[in-house]
Parts: structure tokens; C-alpha cells; sequence
């Protein structure tokens, strides 16, 4: 079993964990970043739980520094491997000063994190320790250890992949494991991704906002992220998340593609610059994730475009939105269900963004799209820049193509989300109708 990314592998452990251990919902999700934050992300969301993480630091082999001899964590937990430091021949000292080492970016990380926030109480709680995947196991046995320390009444550990041996190895770390897949000829937890790139502190930070707030029926708003009131509203998929801003200009509608969803990191850090340039956001998943699992569903643009024409309309008779003009944002995939939609007079929006996107999927209703459409890409995914390039020639409508030098597909490279999130800011704001003619300018 291979995962597109980490927040497709977050989709599929939140499916399973669902449907093995239905009890979790509730329960304390803690991530171990920075990589298993994004499909602890999704997890917790998922489960309707609260998310925080467990800083914890691998101790790697001197030269080989991919292969953990050991782990240290927050509150001093300490974990050495003896079988790797003996057979790497590894020395006390040489051990001390990478241990050193790894808690001075362990405290470094934790305040950066935190941002003074203390950890998400455990005491008396079913703690759900979830990381991208365990390969020696020493820094999910430290995690497993702190939130023990700190009083979780029952831990179970749960990835995306593991080998097949796992539960043996790590003994009564935890109360119970969950892996989707457990293979035998397991060797290194990348080999189960195919995109296993570096996970950015930006996209930690964004998973660790604040949420909106408790469940809503939609009646009532609360305070939530960036100062806006939070909803959420039924959907088939699962219940959307409505932010909106005081005096709102108008509302984007987040089309997610493959690999992403709801409680995708990247989206989330897309809507709050969104929601400081006045624009209200509303975060949902098109597909259940048993759907999200079959690619042709995923890679469909008919039937992702069918079904967020469906929640647009659903969500636009929101109260909170009543009367604002709406766009699309669409990413990967996600942009092909956009333009496939806006393909229909009757149900285009006033504007469309895509991230990274996928429009050869909607080739064929591209000449008919007349919606002021940007198509932001990465400069080292030069597939898909062409792939746009060409998309751009045949949109009828106003088009831009924006390429981010030296961001891949993801926009993981430091600075590149958020030059995407301030050109999607800026094209929505110029044209959403304003009601009163002009531009906006941007905040």
C-alpha cells in the first residue's frame, strides 16, 4: 500500500480507526511533528477531538542520522536504543552530543509550537498518539511515555505504516496499536509515500490553530480563528466549516483534490490570510474518505464538480452568507472539479483560484469556462506548469498564470504557501463584486 501524502495517509487511518475503534471519537489526538501533524490533522478532525503534539526529537546515528539509536521528548523523556548504539559502535560521548543537539531543537521547536500555550490536559483521558509512520519505534515509544507521565488513562498509537512486528517491539508502550498497513518487507517509512517531502513549521502552526469552536447546528456563531464566527453545516461528506469575518466581502469555497481535505494544513493557512483580506471560507471534503480511497472518484472532475455545486448550494443559505458573492479555490484535482463547474452559467462562481491544479482533467469544458480564473503553480513542478500554461491559453474568460520560482507541488518551501495564499487574497478581492464597482484593495 502506497499514500499519495501525508494528508491522504491521514484520510485512510481516520478511516480506519472509525471503523475499528469507533470509541476514539473524543478522544486527545497528539502528533508527533513535525510529520505527523499533517495526518494527525486530518484525524482529529475526523474524530471530532482535540489536537496538540508531542515534541519529541529522534537521536540518529553519527553520519547516518536517518537511523534513530534513541529519542528525547518534552518533560526529559529519554529512550536509547542499545541493539543500534552497539552495532553502530557509537560511544557515550558520541551519544551525549547528539542527544545535545536534539534537545536544544527540541526546546527551540516546543516554544515555537506552543507559542506559549500550555500542552491540551490528558489527565483521565484516552490519548490517541498518531505519527506518519514507525520505523525503529524510539520516538513513538517517548511520545507514548510523556502523555503516560502526564496522566492519559489509556494511549493508543495509530499510523499510517509500521512494520510488521511493531506491537512486539514497542510491548506495553501502548494500550493498543492501529497501523493501515503493516507489511513484511517493511524498510523505511518513505518507501509507503510517494510524496514523503519535508513538513514545513508553517504547516504546524496552521494545523494548531485555534478551531472554531464546538459543534454547531449552524444557528448560533462563535469566536474563532482570525476573530471570525464559526458554524459548521451538514453535508453528505461530512460537516462543513464556515469562517467568516465581520463585515464579510464575500466567501471562497475550498474545492479540496487529491491527497487533501478538510483539515488540510496547507488550506487552513490559505483561509486565514483569507479571512485578514475580509473574506469569509468555507472548509469541506467532496468525498467521504472510503471515496477519497478509490482513485477514479478522486480523479473525476464530473462527480467532484456535481458534488460542490451541490455544497455550495447547501452552504450559501447559510444565514452567515446570505447575499455575499462566493469563488472557488481549488487545489490539485480540486481545481479540474472548479472548472468543470464553472463550465455551467448557472452555477459559476465570481472568481477561481488554483493551487498546484490538475485543469487537462477538465480539458474538454475549459473553452467554455468565462470565470476570472488564476492558476498558481509551483516552478520546480514543471509538468504541471505546462499542464496550466496551456489551460490558461484556452479559458475564455479572464486567466492569469502565476508560477512560484522553486516551489514544488506541495508549496511546502519556506515562503511559498504564503506567496500563494496573498495572490489568492488579492484575486479574490479584485473580483468578487463589490456591489458598489471598484476594486478592493487588499488588507
Amino acid at each position: 500500500m502506497h499514500f499519495t501524502d501525508r494528508t491522504d495517509a491521514g484520510h485512510r487511518l481516520a478511516e480506519t480507526l472509525l471503523a475499528r475503534a469507533p470509541e476514539l471519537r473524543g478522544a486527545v489526538v497528539v502528533a508527533l511533528p513535525r510529520g505527523g501533524v499533517p495526518v494527525a490533522a486530518v484525524v482529529a478532525a475526523a474524530l471530532g477531538a482535540e489536537l496538540d503534539v508531542c515534541v519529541v526529537r529522534k537521536v540518529g546515528v553519527p553520519g547516518q542520522s536517518e537511523v534513530a539509536m534513541g529519542a528525547v521528548g518534552e518533560d526529559g523523556a529519554r529512550v536509547v536504543n542499545q541493539r543500534v548504539v552497539d552495532a553502530a559502535g557509537v560511544t557515550p560521548e558520541a551519544f551525549a552530543a547528539v542527544e545535545a543537539r536534539e534537545r536544544a531543537e527540541l526546546a527551540r521547536r516546543a516554544a515555537a509550537y506552543r507559542g506559549g500555550r500550555e500542552p491540551v490536559p490528558v489527565a483521565g483521558r484516552t490519548v490517541l498518539v498518531v505519527d506518519d509512520g514507525v520505523a525503529t519505534g524510539s520516538s513513538a515509544l517517548a511520545a507514548c511515555r510523556i502523555v503516560r507521565a502526564r496522566g492519559a488513562a489509556r494511549v493508543v498509537l495509530a499510523v499510517p505504516v509500521a512494520p510488521h512486528d511493531w506491537a512486539e517491539r514497542l510491548g506495553g508502550a501502548a494500550d493498543a496499536y492501529v497501523a493501515v498497513s503493516a507489511p513484511e518487507d517493511f524498510r523505511a517509512v518513505g518507501e509507503f509515500y510517494r510524496d514523503f517531502r519535508q513538513t514545513a513549521d508553517a504547516e504546524v502552526l496552521a494545523a494548531l490553530e485555534p478551531s472554531p469552536g464546538p459543534e454547531s447546528t449552524g444557528s448560533t456563531g462563535r469566536t474563532g480563528r482570525s476573530g471570525c464566527a464559526g458554524y459548521e453545516v451538514p453535508l453528505a461528506a461530512g460537516p462543513a466549516e464556515l469562517a467568516v469575518p465581520a463585515d464579510a466581502l464575500g466567501v471562497v469555497l475550498f474545492a479540496h483534490g487529491s491527497g487533501s481535505g478538510r483539515g488540510s494544513p496547507r488550506n487552513r493557512a490559505v483561509a486565514e490570510r483569507l479571512h485578514r483580506a475580509g473574506l469569509a471560507t468555507v472548509l469541506f471534503d467532496l468525498l467521504t474518505p472510503g471515496e477519497a480511497a478509490e482513485p477514479w472518484k478522486v480523479f473525476d472532475p464530473g462527480l467532484l464538480g456535481g458534488r460542490l455545486v451541490a455544497a455550495t448550494r447547501t452552504v450559501l443559505r447559510h444565514h452567515a452568507l446570505a447575499g455575499l458573492p462566493y469563488g472557488w479555490f481549488g487545489a490539485s484535482t480540486g481545481a479540474a472539479a472548479a472548472l468543470w463547474a464553472a463550465a455551467e452559467p448557472d452555477t459559476a462562481p465570481a472568481a477561481i483560484v488554483s493551487r498546484g491544479g490538475r485543469p487537462d482533467l477538465a480539458a474538454a469544458r475549459l473553452s467554455l469556462v468565462g470565470v476570472p480564473t488564476l492558476l498558481v503553480v509551483g516552478g520546480a513542478d514543471e509538468e504541471v506548469v505546462e499542464l496550466n500554461r496551456r489551460a490558461a491559453s484556452e479559458l475564455r474568460g479572464p486567466s492569469a498564470l502565476q508560477v512560484v520560482p522553486g516551489a514544488g507541488h506541495l508549496f511546502a518551501e519556506p515562503g511559498a504557501l504564503e506567496a500563494v495564499a496573498d495572490l489568492a487574497a488579492r484575486w479574490f478581492v479584485r473580483w468578487l463584486p463589490t456591489g458598489g464597482g471598484g476594486e478592493r484593495p487588499v488588507h
